[in-house]
């Protein structure tokens, strides 16, 4: 069995990064994808779609420090359901992708929804952490933070 999403897309607002009890950084972001085509009519059709991307450890802190609004990302992970009961006892269900490798893609030079000037590509490449060593450890059920 295979369980893998790959996506190429921006992000709708800057991520939010946070820490578990235990000191995991953790961080939350959504991306949109795009998907154009003609129909019967020869007209141009449009549909954008949203993910909820999570990433941990070392990467949630990359995507925390240099991923903002409007920023193009290639991100790599696993699809997850995840399920809650909310403050009213209603059950909720969300579909997510746990991020292994989140890659920047905007072109050098290119400053982000903020203004901002992206980090130099040395830096990028010094904070990339693409190692799956601090996820194995991580026990998603009682380490998360929310």
């Amino acid at each position: 069995m295979y369980n893998k999403a790959i996506l190429i897309g921006r992000l709708g607002q800057d991520p939010e990064m946070r820490y578990t009890p235990s000191g995991m950084a953790v961080t939350n972001f959504s991306i949109a994808t795009d998907r154009k085509w003609r129909d019967k009519s020869g007209n141009l059709q449009d549909e954008t779609t949203w993910h909820d991307i999570v990433c941990w450890g070392k990467q949630a802190e990359f995507v925390g420090e240099y991923c903002s609004k409007g920023r193009l990302v290639f991100v790599e992970g696993e699809i997850k359901k995840r399920s809650w009961q909310d403050k009213n006892g209603v059950t909720r269900v969300n579909v997510e992708i746990n991020a292994r490798i989140v890659q920047l893609l905007d072109s050098k030079g290119r400053a982000g929804a903020g203004g901002e000037k992206p980090p130099k590509d040395k830096d990028v490449e010094e904070k990339k952490s693409n190692n799956y060593d601090d996820q194995s450890t991580i026990d998603t059920e009682d380490d998360v933070p929310f």
